[in-house]
């Protein structure tokens, strides 16, 4: 059983109120402490499919008195352990609550992960070498090293988190991160395409050039995975994994070839890119949607649908154009394009 403990921190009459408002709700303990400066500390130990109905319940009802707060915490463990409640849920029960962290949890593990910082750039730096450098030799366990680390991730998930809650403020932290990132590859592996010789006799290198509809479904499934790993609190990294299969390694190839002179073959890899980044976003934005991710007022929720509704049909044009152009660039036979070694 997957646990938290939400901690509400308040006037005594007010935690008192908040006890009497959800002890009747599916909660495994509730407990009340007076502390020193005059306030109570309400601790409320549930599943973590429960939490943010609870957290909604209290804000909603105690958010404008003095004091109030609420601090969300995971509980690794607790004995004696839970009993598993038996008691049946009607169907109206079982569709409205979310099998997933809440709202607050996911958001700040979204944002914590795709601020544009030093940190960020130096993973995005670090990747895109050890991705370079397994591309030129065409080794795939220094490729699949590099992906671990994923430090393209977070942005496209707190983009797609960003479209769902209709937060203008982190989609443009998003942008920026997530373009910032994608430049940083870019011109590190641009570099590289200079400095190193680039041999287009690899297989890992060329195969990213040879852009055909399978990869679309790679990448939407990519998109998905990732957003799911955050709504249920999987590490994002064993996730991340698969998000870089379809990011880094074809954007880290353009900027090779592109560093070598290889113009043809840069086309194709960055064909394969933009794909990749289309589809990810429209995965995770959909993703979200089915997890039941809305903002907490119906304010925002009408503001957030329209947002959402804006971006599915920018993704889809988009995803759709490009699939015309993977179609056409199908047409071309790529290997003509790889020079012949010199004799």
């Amino acid at each position: 059983m997957n646990l938290r403990l939400i901690e509400l921190i308040a006037p005594p009459e007010t935690a008192q109120k908040a006890r009497e408002l959800i002890k009747d709700e599916k909660i495994i303990g509730i407990w009340t402490n007076d502390l020193e400066d005059g306030c109570a500390v309400l601790r409320v130990l549930l599943d973590v499919d429960y939490t943010e109905k609870i957290s909604d319940t209290l804000s909603k009802k105690f958010g404008d008195v003095d004091g109030f707060r609420i601090m969300l915490l995971n509980v690794e463990a607790t004995l004696p352990q839970p009993e598993e409640d038996e008691k049946e849920e009607d169907e109206t029960e079982k569709e409205s609550r979310p099998s997933r962290i809440s709202r607050e949890e996911l958001y700040a593990d979204v944002t914590s992960g795709s601020e544009l910082n030093g940190v960020y750039l130096g993973m995005v730096i670090l990747s895109t070498l050890v991705a370079g450098v397994g591309l030129i030799l065409d080794d795939v366990a220094t490729i699949i090293g590099a992906m671990v680390i994923a430090p393209l991730l977070a942005p496209n998930v707190s983009l797609a988190l960003a479209v769902t809650l209709g937060d203008l403020e982190l989609g443009w932290r998003s942008l920026k991160a997530n373009a910032a990132g994608l430049f940083a590859s870019l011109a590190v592996a641009f570099v590289m395409g200079l400095v190193f010789t680039v041999d287009t006799s690899s297989e890992e290198l060329i195969s990213r050039t040879m852009v055909n509809l399978k990869h679309i479904i790679i990448a939407l499934a990519a998109g998905s995975a990732g957003v799911l790993a955050f709504t249920r609190g999987v590490p994002a990294t064993i996730v991340g994994v698969m998000v870089a299969v379809a990011l880094l390694p074809p954007l880290v190839d353009v900027g090779l070839l592109l560093g070598a002179g290889y113009m043809q073959l840069a086309v194709g890899a960055g064909i394969l890119t933009f794909t990749n980044l289309i589809c990810i976003n429209l995965a995770g934005v959909v993703t979200f949607l089915i997890q039941g991710v809305r903002p907490r007022d119906w304010w925002e929720e009408k503001k957030a649908k329209k947002a959402t509704r804006y971006a599915i049909v920018t993704w889809l044009i988009l995803l759709v154009i490009f699939g015309f152009v993977i179609w056409y660039w199908g047409q071309f036979d790529v290997q003509s394009m790889i020079p012949k070694p010199l004799k």
